[in-house]
């Protein structure tokens, strides 16, 4: 044991004296590259002399960065996660001018701005040569993370024996995306998995199928009178936005007020990344608390020190990112030049907002996510939302988004390693909140948007000049997250110029008008009185698939081309419109229709079985949010050690069932015991 040991401490001396030596061979090549760098006097030096000072100056900034780093992270948590993320820079280079100044030769000096290249340059390279060296030594990395789990039982009681469950969201992959991804190879982890430990299942989402929706039912156990990705509140005349903060932070509070229950990670649970934060008492990028003041019970910021802790990585996530911005440049460019159909513009912000999305939070929540583990959290939910914000832009089956599954895929092998480490057995679940579905947008295919086509149908000026419509990706709402002080859609783009003119909503291919002047929800007879020809010109459209409006007379009704007329209590028998869009669509318009603040008018796109094609009335060509197609088709990936998620014959339909089936898993293994006796269905009657 004894021999083993002294080797271990010989493999890591080594390992500590190889990235020495390759930072000292660094630091002289830069600074014979960089003019404002230098390491010996004006007057010159030796080749040995410079190489000393070299050696020194390389081992000074290794120590400081070892010994200090840590600690200035640790005073900057309150600092927004992506100025932390330039702070690196500036803060590693500070440490290399420091370095430098305790150098005995006094010969070496940098400007500070080449001060932050050389250093980022330094760590880089460390950082690239311990993993090149622990690649080699296959028992490194399991003795690093043994490391680093003895270090969390050393603070801590020791780790229960009963299991923890890691649930982790990749948004936006649809069950049908995941099956041809496994089968192509792209993810050999997943597949790995369902050749034994791991069973698929797909299950269908209610009629908002968007993450605000689905997640908020998930992780709460209700989304009830969640209508769309965003909808207008006559009551307090404020549009609701669930990528919005304050939005996020008012459906959570209704959800809890409805269920009486704080969340599915209330007892030792951990939310990383979403929208709602489940009830748990560690969160970091998690958009419903972004509006809090800044304060010890606001503890978002520390679930960035595990990953700033090390220089390195704040390195390689900034390369990263880099790269992703070049990646998607270049891919844009190619789309055009090949004209390539359908497509959306993908200039402006969208580079840096899918490079956050692909690089920086996915190495956060990662990393927040092993530190979990490795704290023996009992339940921890994590949204992963790569995938979605480059399905939108590139489509859900492009090359674009399978190199995103690809690269997810070694997420989820990061973590698996991670639970084998872990001071307590970790099951791993995997599920998406929706699929995604393509098609060109509404405006592409006919010229104008839906709002054109509703003034138009109100006898309204149509503007020569379409506004743009604004996108409900969920990579937006976690910069928002990750920012602090999120600027947050305004309320001026949806307010008419008018009182009596709608206000007219996308979300994916489900659009909502309403008119504000009106109190309550109007009546296919008030729409009629007021616009004879509105109602008629949106069921006619060839790219509309059905309307739902109130009625006086039916109490609601579905209204299609060619003057269809369907009360809802007789979809069963006769579906009409509802016919293309599959099973369940009559149940999921019917409980929408339920709800207290929808829409006066819910506009369903045009959708074709054949293909799964919709038309999304915001700019993306992969989109979801309504009816039609896969993005209403998400998947359920969970080891075959919990029970059956539903019994044989038998479909999971919508999130709250979602909700209902983790809770039961989480009492399979022990763990938070929600205090609920009752459904959500039962509770609410």
């Amino acid at each position: 044991m004894r021999g083993v040991r002294w080797r271990r401490v010989a493999s890591q001396v080594g390992r500590s004296v190889t990235v020495w030596a390759v930072s000292t061979v660094t630091m002289l090549v830069l600074a014979g590259i960089l003019p404002d760098f230098r390491l010996q006097s004006p007057d010159g030096e030796s080749a040995t002399h410079i190489a000393v000072t070299a050696a020194v100056g390389a081992g000074a900034f290794g120590v400081l960065s070892a010994l200090a780093w840590p600690l200035l992270v640790r005073l900057l948590l309150l600092v927004p996660a992506l100025v932390l993320g330039l702070l690196v820079f500036v803060l590693n280079g500070s440490l290399l001018l420091v370095a430098l100044r305790l150098n005995p030769s006094g010969n070496a000096e940098a400007a500070p701005e080449t001060a932050v290249v050389v250093a980022a340059v330094m760590s880089a390279v460390a950082s690239a040569t311990g993993a090149a060296l622990a690649v080699r030594d296959d028992d490194a990395y399991r003795r690093r993370l043994y490391r680093l789990a003895d270090r969390r039982r050393r603070r801590g009681p020791a780790g229960p024996s009963t299991p923890g469950t890691v649930f982790l969201q990749l948004d936006g992959v649809g069950h049908d995306v995941l099956v041809a991804a496994v089968a192509k190879g792209l993810m050999p982890t997943v597949a790995g998995w369902l050749e034994g430990s791991h069973r698929l299942t797909g299950w269908r989402t209610d009629w908002s199928s968007q993450t605000g929706a689905s997640q908020l039912g998930i992780l709460h156990g209700s989304n009830h009178d969640v209508p769309a990705f965003r909808w207008y509140e006559k009551d307090s005349r404020e549009v609701m936005v669930c990528n919005r903060p304050t939005s996020a932070a008012e459906l959570q509070r209704r959800a809890v007020e409805r269920t009486g229950d704080g969340g599915l990670l209330t007892a030792d649970g951990a939310s990383r990344g979403n929208l709602f934060s489940g009830g748990a008492d560690e969160q970091a990028l998690v958009l419903s608390i972004a509006t809090r003041r800044r304060g010890r019970e606001n503890r978002s910021r520390a679930g960035y020190f595990a990953y700033f802790a090390d220089p390195a990585n704040a390195v390689r996530t900034a390369m990263s990112f880099v790269a992703e911005v070049g990646r998607e440049t270049g891919q844009s460019i190619r789309a055009r030049a090949r004209k390539q159909r359908p497509r959306v513009a993908r200039g402006g912000l969208y580079p840096l907002v899918r490079a956050f999305a692909t690089v920086v939070e996915r190495d956060v929540v990662v990393t927040a996510v092993m530190g979990d583990m490795l704290a023996g959290r009992t339940a921890v939910y994590a949204d992963l939302v790569a995938y979605d914000e480059v399905a939108h832009h590139s489509g859900p089956t492009s090359r674009d988004a399978e190199k995103v599954l690809e690269r997810l895929d070694r997420s989820l092998a990061l973590i698996a390693n991670v639970a084998e480490h872990a001071p307590r057995p970790y099951r791993i679940v995997v599920l998406s909140d929706h699929g995604q579905s393509p098609g060109e947008t509404f405006r592409a295919r006919y010229g104008l948007g839906l709002g054109d086509l509703v003034r138009a149908g109100c006898g309204l000026p149509v503007p020569r000049r379409a506004r743009r419509t604004h996108s409900g990706a969920e990579a937006r709402a976690a910069v928002r997250a990750a920012l602090r002080r999120p600027v947050e859609e305004g309320d001026d783009q949806y307010r008419p110029s008018r009182r009596s003119e709608p206000i007219v909503l996308a979300s994916g291919n489900l659009g909502l008008v309403s008119f504000p002047d009106v109190p309550h929800r109007m009546s296919k007879e008030e729409i009629d009185a007021r616009h004879p020809a509105l109602l008629t010109t949106l069921a006619n459209h060839p790219g509309i698939g059905f309307l739902l409006v109130r009625s006086e007379e039916h109490g609601g009704v579905v209204l299609g081309a060619y003057g269809a007329e369907i009360p809802l209590d007789r979809l069963d028998e006769d579906p009409g419109p509802l016919a293309a869009f599959g099973p369940g669509a009559a149940d999921t318009v019917r409980r929408t229709h339920s709800f207290p603040h929808t829409a006066d008018i819910m506009v369903n796109s045009f959708h074709d079985p054949a293909d799964g094609e919709v038309l999304a009335f915001e700019e993306q060509i992969g989109s979801h949010g309504g009816l039609g197609g896969p993005q209403g088709r998400p998947f359920l990936l969970s080891p075959t050690a919990f029970s059956e998620p539903v019994e044989d014959g038998r479909e999971l339909v919508g999130a709250e069932a979602i909700h209902r089936v983790l809770r039961r898993w989480l009492r399979e293994t022990d763990g938070p015991q929600i205090p609920l006796d009752t459904e959500p269905e039962e509770r609410a009657a």
